[in-house]
């Protein structure tokens, strides 16, 4: 009989009770018990809903309260010794998540999970690193579930993958050096986990499906031949996804494992090459139900996929499952009353994908009349889902095919745009400025939510908006921002705004995923072709700027964020999808343009994040991407300035591509990593204008004069002070006004100290 499993499943609760009770906690409104409570409440509903769909193997210590990467690190006692030795103290967990204002202690990095959303804490490292069994969270959360009669599947991240996806803390050295200290931990963990009674563990090692070098395969070797001694008798099921393995299959398949998961919606073709060489110890998990997309499943597709395993290598020795953790979707379809029943037969959220597997179990152990007549319903909504008038606009396409035949570059070079542009904004040094959101209070989103509901009238609503975006403008005025914005009220989502707007995606209720910590975002769903119906910005951007003389920056999502932060249909390549998106946004521009806009920011924060894993399928990604961004700033006019931003990435891996934009001006994340993220641009010799984040929104701290000082310090000695902006890391959504006062006022007050230094340093000597 082949085995259903999960290798995770959404954390933040049917109606992200998960996120009320973080944020309610941090605020003080309820006790620790209370915030342990509702994680229990959380815990348990998962698993008796995968128990109750017929799931053989459900998935444990998958829960976390802020994220899995940062668990493994308390887990293992690496606690950087700037937050004390306290490892199951949540003060200290969240500091280390969060930072603290009451400590004056910044967070850990944080980064993007591979390519998608999700957002991890990046572990430290010090070459006089020392490990230890510090958590007990593994083993209470195996006991929960065994308290309710269900055996789960222990999972945790694999060792190779954490010290791979850590950084190196002052002299820099070979993160796997410390794996020799590292091993016994996770041996000490497993062998714990096997005397619980877990009989199967998983770990992940998604890193084994990236590029890798001999050396670190050899370490994959050692790594594993190290945790088999310790657990000799528990079923280690060493889990890949996102990637395909490739050249990495031969040392995945010598492991002493007893079962290897393949993400096989991402790499389908890698499961005929694990066939071929699978050894007779090794069972295969076959990653067929879609863990990132909110796509019904193709159920004879994947079923002949289960047929072809089982046919080569018995039933009891395949596995089905999502193609990863089904973190990265929605709880439960059931929860969405307003999409059409068109669009409902062709989802699947997670609760749904749980079904899918179910029934292919059931099809493969011998089909019924029940099992037919549900493969049935699933070819008719398929077919519908290809033949609908809803999804294909051929004239959209044609203008898109025709537009692209135009050029893809600005009509002069930067140096003279940056010419044309000082002449009609006359910016002095160091220009300050934010990234564009201010502050989406309780009483803003209650607005939208009474507009929703009727309460509010559309001008009544409007009319509030305008007087937020006053106060916002004048407040800024005061402070002293050279370059203003308008703040964004009207915008539950950089993305989701203008997805509403857009022909080809339709919004959720509750289609809620994680971002990091209690940050959930609600992914629109691009199902068919995107066109622009109106103006989507122009309204709000030229109101703001009827406000003041400085100049208010125009605010748009690129089109790679767009694809990124949404649910992409399936049925193209992604980047005609991206083009389409390109085209509605080149004509916004064009828009903006015309009413006086004269700063426009393009924001793409999820470049790097769209990059494919793999090296060699990077090029043809940037190649459209880089396209998709030209094809749109190509119509601006000289005099127009064009910004984009982007955060938490690894620019080294994008740095080509970014001067190949030829964005006027570009933010970045900096400050978390002390001015690291600035490095890339430094060698590289990026010839463009950039500003690096000097303030870290992600955090309740408020950065005082001197530590923005010491930032932009380091940035005028790497960078020419006259191609420096001086910005926040990222949009101010998320931060309460008591914090954001401060901050801005320390940020133009160390600007204006810096600009004084350089005055004195420029002053001839006598």
């Amino acid at each position: 009989m082949i085995i259903t499993h999960t290798l995770g499943f959404p954390r933040i609760g049917p109606r992200r009770e998960l996120k009320r009770a973080l944020e309610a906690y941090w605020a003080g409104a309820i006790t620790e018990s209370d915030l342990r409570e509702t994680a229990a409440t959380i815990r348990r509903h998962n698993w008796l809903m995968q128990r109750d769909a017929g799931i053989d193997l459900i998935a444990s210590n998958d829960f976390s309260l802020y994220d899995h990467v940062l668990d493994t690190a308390v887990l293992v006692g690496a606690i950087p010794a700037r937050y004390g030795r306290d490892e199951n103290s949540l003060s200290t967990y969240f500091d280390m998540a969060r930072g603290s204002a009451e400590r004056d202690l910044p967070a850990m990095e944080m980064t993007k999970w591979f390519d998608t959303n999700y957002h991890y804490i990046v572990p430290e490292f010090t070459q006089e690193q020392e490990f230890r069994l510090a958590s007990t969270k593994p083993f209470d959360e195996f006991e929960e579930a065994k308290a309710l009669g269900i055996i789960t599947k222990p999972v945790i991240l694999g060792p190779m993958s954490f010290l791979l996806l850590g950084k190196t803390k002052g002299a820099r050295f070979d993160r796997l050096a410390l794996l020799d200290r590292l091993l016994p931990i996770y041996a000490e963990t497993l062998a714990r986990l096997s005397s619980l009674g877990a009989e199967w563990i998983q770990l992940d090692e998604p890193c084994l499906a990236l590029d890798r070098t001999a050396e670190e395969l050899e370490a994959y070797k050692a790594a594993y031949e190290t945790l088999r001694e310790a657990v000799p008798n528990a079923k280690i099921l060493l889990a890949t996804y996102f990637e395909r393995l490739d050249e990495n299959l031969p040392t995945a398949l010598s492991l002493p494992i007893d079962a290897l998961h393949l993400d096989l919606v991402r790499a389908p073709q890698q499961l005929e090459q694990a066939l071929a060489s699978v050894p007779e110890r090794i069972a295969l998990s076959l990653g067929i139900v879609d863990g990132r997309n909110v796509w019904r499943n193709d159920l004879r597709s994947s079923l002949a996929l289960i047929e072809r395993a089982i046919q080569k290598l018995s039933p009891e020795r395949v596995l089905i499952a999502p193609s990863c953790s089904l973190l990265h979707v929605p709880y439960d379809l059931a929860l969405e009353t307003k999409l059409s029943e068109e669009l409902r037969s062709w989802m699947a959220f997670a609760k749904q994908k749980l079904d899918e597997l179910s029934w292919l179990k059931r099809a493969a152990s011998g089909k019924d009349g029940i099992v037919e007549a549900e493969f049935e319903r699933n070819a008719r909504a398929m077919q519908a889902r290809r033949s609908s008038p809803a999804v294909y606009d051929q004239s959209l396409r044609a203008r898109v095919n025709e537009a692209r035949r135009d050029r893809l570059q600005r009509r002069v070079s930067y140096p003279e745009r940056k010419r044309r542009q000082q002449r009609k904004l006359r910016l002095p040094l160091l220009p300050t400025t934010t990234i564009g959101s201010f502050p989406q209070t309780a009483e803003v989103r209650s607005w939208r939510a009474k507009l929703r509901r009727g309460e509010l009238s559309v001008e009544e609503y409007e009319q509030r908006i305008r007087a937020e975006i006053e106060r916002t403008i004048r407040w800024q005025e005061s402070v002293g921002l050279d370059v203003l914005v308008h703040g964004e009220f009207e915008r539950s989502d950089m993305v989701e705004y203008f997805a509403e707007q857009l022909d080809g995606f339709v919004l959720t209720e509750n289609g809620w995923v994680q971002s990091y910590g209690s940050r959930c975002v609600r992914p629109p769903i691009i199902y068919g072709d995107v066109r622009r119906r109106a103006p989507m910005t122009l309204k709000w951007s030229t109101f703001a700027q009827s406000l003041t003389d400085k100049p208010v920056k125009g605010m748009l999502t690129g089109p790679v964020t767009m694809l990124q932060w949404s649910f992409v249909r399936d049925d193209q390549p992604r980047s005609e999808t991206a083009f389409q998106i390109a085209l509605a946004l080149r004509d916004e521009v064009s828009d903006l343009e015309r009413a006086g806009i004269n700063i426009i920011q393009i924001d793409e924060p999820a470049l790097r994040e769209g990059l494919p894993l793999r090296q060699s399928d990077r090029p043809d990604y940037l190649s459209w991407a880089v396209d998709c961004f030209r094809f749109i700033i190509a119509a601006a006019h000289d005099e127009t300035q064009i910004h984009t931003h982007m955060c938490y990435a690894e620019f080294d891996d994008i740095i080509e591509a970014i001067v190949e934009m030829d964005v006027d001006v570009i933010s970045i994340e900096s400050s978390r990593s002390a001015m690291e993220s600035l490095d890339a641009f430094v060698r590289y010799g990026y010839p463009n204008e950039i500003g690096p984040g000097v303030y870290d929104v992600h955090s309740p701290r408020v950065p005082s004069v001197e530590e923005i000082l010491t930032l932009l310090r380091k940035a005028t000695a790497a960078f020419d002070a006259h191609r420096l902006w001086v910005n926040p890391d990222c949009g101010l959504k998320t931060r309460a006004w008591e914090q954001i006062r401060p901050s801005l006022t320390n940020m133009v007050a160390a600007t204006k100290l810096l600009r004084v230094e350089l005055a004195d340093k420029a002053k001839p000597v006598e």
